[in-house]
């Protein structure tokens, strides 16, 4: 049998991981297969060989399960053209995306990715990364790639790309935008001056609980189809992407008819999902961590902390402006039972990564607009302590913590030097990478108490005691 011919390249995408895998792919292919156009993907690993070594034996198509808690479904996803390692030639990358006929290029490089100031979102230009692809003749951040590409096709006389975020950033579009016109600026104005004139950069809300893949999982996968594959995803049922319709030239996929919803403004989705899907499950994640729960089903299988994240909807939900037709009730029950979901085996330890780059977004936005609103959020306050105490790298039996986050060393040297919980918080709130200046003196006392309540009793019980 002969197969048809897989459509040519029209996206680039920068950081290809499970949760692209599992969600973006899975839209762009159900668009292709609706409305045709050329659409396929070139994924990019910034870092690693090892989901290129995994899907190349199998022609880049990889199966994708939905886990729902009564069944289980899969679908093979052929929507890729191969798969680039930047550090391996990172020429044949910057000339993937400079190739005229790639309109997109989209990203998940995880917060820390961005290379950026969690708590100004300017361009941190002390990263090594950034420095290094100031002055390299080939980039090995993201925004290097990006700036770099785009400084090729312009010399090309060519359009630019879009540029589309599916990070969990408030207002990713923008943020990406800025960051990227903050380091063209530095190579060269006149460049910046035509990313900004001519470059989209439409923001985005994704959305699909994505636990990392395991070996039992690919063992699952050749038991439910048949077949090895040794790169499958696995997600929950539950997807949503809502995109901001503004593309360079208009050219995009026919994504509605793959269900995204296509709005003038992203605003109000993103910051609910970020505050009450992001915010929650990191709160989860960090409390159910130190009190021995390996994944967020089984935290919510506690009634303790059941109860608890009913808590901090209703201390979250004050700060969030629902989007047109939405109830955040009903939002926060249909989150109840995507975390309730016991297929989805989503560890607390991977959504606990990289922390110091998640809290600005997803908690302590909230918690500056609860304290100006005069408002007590001590489930939130609890949040903040007990990624104190994770950071630290020792859970409340004295284990080691394998601590992953860029700041992690100088988060667990303050921890460290500090004796008290009431030194150990005030010595990471002046962490200003993290916390804002101006946040960091509200939240000594509130979190302090909290921090002291979790040091004394441990998480669970801390948990109890802020839950009514």
């Amino acid at each position: 049998m002969t197969l048809p011919p897989k459509p040519a390249t029209g996206i680039v995408h920068l950081g290809l991981g499970a949760f692209f895998r599992a969600h973006g792919c899975i839209y762009i292919a159900d668009a292709m297969a609706a409305s045709g156009g050329d659409w396929g993907v070139v994924g990019v690993s910034l870092r690693s060989p090892a989901t290129r070594d995994a899907l190349r034996d199998q022609d880049w198509a990889y199966t994708a399960v939905s886990l729902g808690a009564t069944e289980e479904v899969a679908r093979v996803v052929d929507v890729l053209n191969g798969v680039l390692v930047a550090p391996e030639n990172p020429d044949a990358v910057l000339a993937a995306m400079a190739n005229p006929e790639v309109k997109i290029v989209t990203l998940t490089v995880t917060e820390k990715g961005y290379c950026h100031n969690p708590a100004t979102g300017a361009l941190n230009f002390d990263r090594p990364d950034i420095q290094h692809d100031l002055t390299a003749p080939f980039p090995v951040s993201a925004i290097g790639f990006l700036v770099r590409a785009l400084q090729r096709r312009r010399d090309a006389g060519n359009q630019p790309f879009t540029i589309l975020s599916c990070d969990n950033l408030p207002e990713n579009g923008k943020l990406v935008r800025g960051l990227v016109l903050e380091f063209a600026q530095r190579v060269d104005p006149a460049l910046a001056e035509w990313i900004k004139s001519n470059g989209r950069f439409p923001c985005t809300m994704v959305d699909r609980i994505t636990p990392a893949t395991t070996d039992a999982d690919i063992e699952k996968v050749e038991r439910l189809t048949g077949m090895r594959d040794d790169a499958p995803v696995m997600h929950e049922p539950f997807s949503q992407w809502v995109v901001e319709d503004d593309f360079v030239d208009g050219a995009r996929p026919d994504l509605a008819a793959a269900g995204v919803e296509l709005v003038a403004d992203v605003t109000a989705h993103e910051h609910m999902k970020l505050r009450m899907l992001n915010g929650t499950h990191s709160a989860l994640a960090y409390t159910g961590y130190l009190a021995g729960h390996e994944t967020i089903s089984e935290t919510m299988a506690d009634p303790v902390f059941a109860a608890y994240v009913r808590q901090l909807w209703a201390e979250i939900m004050p700060a969030v402006v629902a989007p047109a037709g939405v109830s955040l009730p009903d939002y926060a029950d249909a989150l109840f039972a995507r975390y309730s979901n016991p297929a989805i085996q989503h560890r607390t330890w991977q959504i606990a990564m990289d922390g110091s780059q998640k809290l600005p977004q997803r908690i302590l936005g909230t918690l500056r607009e609860a304290l100006d609103a005069g408002r007590e959020t001590p489930g939130l306050w609890l949040a903040v302590a007990a990624w104190m105490r994770y950071v630290g790298g020792q859970d409340e039996t004295g284990q080691p913590i394998d601590v992953r986050d860029p700041l992690a060393p100088r988060l667990q040297e303050l921890s460290a030097a500090a004796d008290t919980p009431a030194d150990k918080v005030a010595a990471l709130l002046a962490v200003q990478g993290v916390f804002p200046a101006d946040l960091a003196p509200r939240l000594l006392a509130p979190v302090t108490e909290a921090a002291t309540l979790l040091w004394e009793e441990g998480a669970r019980a801390a948990v109890f005691e802020v839950t009514p």
